[in-house]
């Protein structure tokens, strides 16, 4: 399986993302802009693609699979990319505060924590529609880490797209995420533009 390995926070500086976006909370160390030579219009393509393949932790072929699946949904192709990478798996666990980084919930979901409509589902990738419930299976419930990743996100607030139940674990999906869902900056129009030439 392949992985992305690089360091979140020297990727993150390089991109010119918050690392708050990914999750990590480093707040007292500054990220100063560098200075740079003006990018063309394909290295800003390129650079919008780069900073959202990484925000979700998807490779190339995946990533290009979903722009696929977003051409033929009926909508905004660039919205309708950033819809589907928000209804994945781990990125649902990650926004019900169910885990603390979508890396972390990534491996949740890989280890057999989670629960879609009361089936066990460890593919990280799958994709959840409205009406979905996502649960902690109950033998992990007692996880000592699972209790401390609750307590920690306790305080984050959950997208009006989903619905969750602090005290059996469980939310659920109450419609697909809409543009204005997104929590950072992006401009998908860009990688419309790259993927379409």
């Amino acid at each position: 399986m392949a992985r992305n390995t690089q360091p979140v926070l020297k990727r993150c500086r390089t991109l010119g993302i918050s690392p708050t976006v990914m999750g990590i909370d480093k707040s007292s160390r500054k990220n100063p802009k560098q200075s740079r030579r003006k990018q063309s219009e394909y290295g800003l393509q390129l650079n919008e693609k780069q900073k959202v393949k990484f925000i979700y932790g998807v490779l190339e072929k995946q990533f290009r699979k979903y722009y696929v699946m977003a051409t033929k949904r009926n909508g905004i192709t660039g919205e309708m990319l950033l819809q589907i990478l928000e209804s994945r798996l781990d990125n649902v666990v990650f926004r019900l505060g169910l885990a603390n980084t979508r890396r972390e919930a990534r491996q949740i979901v890989n280890h057999g924590h989670i629960t879609v409509n009361g089936k066990k589902v460890d593919i990280p990738s799958y994709l959840v529609k409205p009406g979905d419930v996502i649960s902690v299976r109950e033998k992990s419930r007692s996880s000592v880490r699972i209790k401390e990743i609750v307590e920690e996100n306790a305080k984050r607030v959950v997208p009006k797209w989903l619905d969750m139940d602090r005290n059996t674990l469980t939310g659920k999906v109450l419609t697909l995420s809409d543009r204005e869902d997104i929590d950072y900056e992006v401009e998908e129009t860009l990688i419309v533009e790259l993927y379409s030439k």
